[in-house]
């Protein structure tokens, strides 16, 4: 476990920096006996803070984790406060594990996180959570697991969407544009929980607009882990596969995905291709799944046959 400064705050602790020698860190869920609530501005950013006191008393850990040496950060489930800027320039951290009980987010959260790839939410895929609120702050593709008990039980993939102001001149009037699916797809919320129907309806929009490899990367988290799962959306996505296999072996073998590959297998896709791409990029573990074809039932005779 990771050393701390802190100092305490309305509802138990606030973490102010953390301290040790890995890129890796778990932030503590208690604190001098006080539960950990809220993680200050610039905790992890190379932005000096001041203040605070070391927890625990004495630890030997001087290093600070912060800016590009950061990498992945576990917060715990009695989180519920991230203040202002706590990831600023951190442009090696991939990825950010955090509690349902997280939903007060300041400004600038993520800002020049160009590496971060995924949110783990340790909330079940029906809860109500602070994902909405911060989506709001990341327009770069990212994927979000939900995660209770530490056991992966949906996933959804949330492209890069653009928002800019568009000037018209003469009248000096600004138009506001937003380009990109990853908008509307991060709007899908019913009371607080993601409304997965609401998001799988936007697939259909999406096939106009968005790059093969986003498309297959929305159809595989859906089909790898489909939760709330309808079989008119499963059929969409699996007719999206099925009309280009060559992108969807070629995402999932570069992001060694064995959960993706299986789906592929299942949909009696061709792998021939796949298991060259497979010996060219090392991966025996992927190879070998591809070779796993679905068992045709054994057929029965009878003399009529003879």
């Amino acid at each position: 476990m990771a050393s701390v400064l802190w100092t305490p705050c309305r509802y138990g602790a606030k973490v102010l920096r953390v301290l040790g020698d890995s890129p890796c860190p778990a932030v503590p869920a208690a604190v001098d006996g006080l539960p950990v609530t809220e993680l200050g501005a610039y905790c992890f950013s190379a932005k000096a803070v001041s203040g605070g006191q070391l927890y625990p008393p004495g630890s030997p850990d001087t290093h600070e984790i912060v800016g590009e040496f950061v990498q992945q950060v576990t917060l715990p489930d009695t989180l519920h406060t991230l203040h202002s800027a706590a990831f600023y320039n951190c442009r090696n951290l991939r990825t950010v594990q955090m509690g349902a009980a997280a939903e007060n987010f300041g400004s600038d959260l993520f800002t020049n996180c160009r590496s971060l790839q995924t949110l783990v939410l340790h909330a079940a895929p029906a809860a109500s959570t602070g994902l909405r609120k911060l989506l709001a702050g990341v327009s770069a593709d990212l994927c979000v697991q939900f995660a209770p008990a530490d056991k992966p039980e949906a996933e959804l993939f949330y492209p890069e969407y653009f928002e800019y102001m568009d000037e018209n001149a003469p009248a000096h009037i600004f138009n506001h544009q937003l380009e990109g699916e990853g908008y509307r797809m991060r709007q899908c919320f019913a009371a607080g929980a993601v409304d997965f129907t609401a998001y799988d309806a936007v697939f259909a929009q999406a096939c106009v607009g968005e790059s093969v490899q986003t498309l297959c990367r929305l159809a595989l988290a859906r089909l790898c882990l489909p939760f709330a799962l309808s079989d008119a959306a499963r059929t969409d996505y699996e007719f999206y596969l099925t009309a280009h296999p060559d992108a969807a072996f070629a995402l999932s073998i570069r992001r060694r995905d064995e959960a993706a590959l299986r789906v592929l297998v299942a949909l009696g896709l061709p792998t021939a291709a796949a298991s060259a791409l497979c010996g060219r990029a090392g991966w025996s573990a992927g190879a070998a799944i591809l070779l796993q074809r679905p068992k045709k039932a054994p057929k029965s005779y009878d003399f009529d046959d003879l």
